[in-house]
């Protein structure tokens, strides 16, 4: 499987987090602090160092892990796509906040002032495998050198060679995190019903918007007046009512692409979406509900 079409395309709050991670990785990095990130003992239970745990949730410690991050921080973004921007906002915090809390749990236990976490959003990322492996299916499998793989298995030995890159001090931040995305999946204090406040999210969603501000392009074809032509739908023609010819709004590949991405067959993609008007969010809805019952 593939992460949907390209960019960040309804995913406004993935593309805030991989820059900013991005950004305070190469910032640290020039600064020659990069040695120097990761919680250890002695951060938390003598010299209390507040900008580390900061640094920690955000900026890798090398190259090689910076590139594997963020390339799974972005191929994760289908989640952003299939729940909504708002829930994964919650599912952020909550792995971040969660896993970084069982961090310290891990160190208070260890007691090795030598020990150093690895520094990453190590929870995030680890806390996604879980509904990855749970919620995403296999569609495709395939054989390299007689060996059985299917499309999911690059993500997973990205993963991997994230989890192993520091051995101890990068599986314990790895296994925090997949303890949160666990949490959350059995909905620990019912975390999946809470929403974060809209007018955060809208800044997100203008961050990301395109710096030319332009609208996507509309298909005139199945179009009258701005309008989708649906069949029976009136709409306002030189100052009186019509009707549109009878036309089905056909859904932007685009947004099939999305669909499928979460798992969805594609000809039920393309039923909801003309059922929504090729809204994404309201085809996922559809999609969902048609599951549960």
């Amino acid at each position: 499987m593939n992460g949907g079409p390209s960019g960040f395309h309804n995913a406004p709050v993935t593309k805030t987090f991989v820059v900013a991670s991005a950004f305070m990785t190469v910032l640290f990095g020039l600064q020659g602090r990069s040695l120097r990130l990761g919680l250890s003992y002695l951060d938390i239970f003598e010299n209390v160092r507040l900008w580390k745990f900061v640094s920690s949730v955000f900026a890798f410690s090398s190259t090689p892990e910076m590139i594997f991050g963020l390339y799974l921080l972005y191929y994760f973004r289908v989640f952003e796509r299939q729940i909504g921007s708002n829930k994964h906002t919650v599912f952020i915090l909550f792995s971040l906040i969660l896993s970084l809390l069982l961090e310290v749990l891990a160190l208070a236990y260890l007691k090795d002032p030598m020990t150093k976490l690895a520094s990453g959003p190590y929870g995030l990322i680890f806390a996604a495998f879980v509904p990855f492996f749970l919620d995403i299916p296999v569609s495709s499998r395939f054989r390299i050198f007689g060996i059985n793989l299917t499309d999911k298995s690059f993500v997973y030995l990205a993963g991997l060679q994230l989890l192993f890159s520091s051995w101890k001090q990068s599986v314990v931040p790895g296994f925090c995190g997949m303890l949160a995305g666990s949490l959350y999946h059995l909905n620990a204090l019912g975390i999946r019903k809470i929403k974060f406040p809209e007018a955060v999210l809208s800044v997100f969603s203008r961050l990301s918007r395109p710096s030319s501000g332009s609208s996507p392009a509309l298909s005139s074809g199945n179009i009258v007046g701005n309008i989708h032509a649906y069949p029976g739908h009136q709409v306002e023609v030189g100052g009186h009512p019509s009707v549109a010819r009878n036309l089905v709004a056909e859904p932007s590949e685009t947004s099939v692409a999305t669909l499928v991405s979460m798992g969805f067959d594609r000809d039920s993609a393309r039923q909801a979406l003309i059922h929504a008007r090729n809204d994404v969010n309201t085809a996922t809805n559809i999609l969902l509900e048609s599951q549960s019952r």
